[in-house]
């Protein structure tokens, strides 16, 4: 094969079927829009570690989906070969948050829809998307469950705590208790009338009670 068959080749052929403009633009376009979920993923993160590697994976997979897909459709016989090729890909990593699922979602999307030229709809859709994440995920309720862990001396104290503790919240219940010499420790689930956590300092001063920790709960962890 000469240099002059390589050039006249039907592969190099295809490297116009795209224009360098068109590929600088989608890609342009690709990163604000990845740099928009990952804002939108550091504003919304109610993990225990937040991680940045997350949120710059997030960028780079908005603009890898639009570079895989502007190659597709530039090319029926090479989207044959692209879903061969990556249907072996495996990915092995663990997703500990829910939310992190949807914003892995959210950045494929994005970016099949930007390659595939509709640009309104992947600016407008992620906007919209974005503003709603921001309303409901930091949306913050009195009415989320707390989990308080109560040392008290004895039994006796432990019903006087629970007593005092039943007036000063809307909704209490036992989630586990812990029983040794001379201390008893409770996980109470409790539910706050509003945002006063003052209760918790008066509870810590009762005489028999060694030590009161209320801490936040979400029904996967505690943070």
């Amino acid at each position: 094969m000469t240099f002059k068959d390589i050039f006249q080749s039907s592969f190099l052929e295809n490297v116009t079927a795209l224009s360098v403009l068109d590929m600088a633009l989608a890609l342009i376009l690709a990163f604000g829009l990845g740099m928009f979920i990952f804002l939108v993923y550091k504003k919304t993160y109610q993990g225990v570690m937040y991680s940045s590697s997350f949120g710059v994976t997030l960028l780079a997979l908005t603009m890898i989906t639009t570079l895989v897909i502007l190659a597709v459709t530039s090319n029926v016989v090479l989207s044959l070969g692209m879903v061969g090729a990556l249907s072996i890909v495996r990915f092995r990593t663990a997703i500990k948050e829910p939310l992190d699922i949807a914003f892995l979602f959210w950045s494929i999307a994005a970016g099949i829809v930007l390659a595939a030229g509709m640009i309104p709809l992947a600016v407008i859709g992620s906007v919209i998307i974005g503003v709603i994440l921001l309303i409901f995920v930091n949306r913050k309720s009195h009415e989320n469950p707390y989990i308080l862990v109560l040392q008290c001396v004895s039994h006796e104290y432990e019903t006087a705590a629970k007593a005092y503790l039943e007036k000063m919240v809307r909704h209490m219940s036992v989630k586990s208790k812990t029983a040794q010499k001379g201390m008893v420790e409770l996980n109470l689930e409790i539910r706050l009338k509003d945002d006063n956590t003052d209760f918790v300092n008066a509870l810590a001063q009762m005489p028999g009670v060694n030590s009161a920790v209320l801490v936040s709960y979400n029904g996967d962890y505690m943070g």
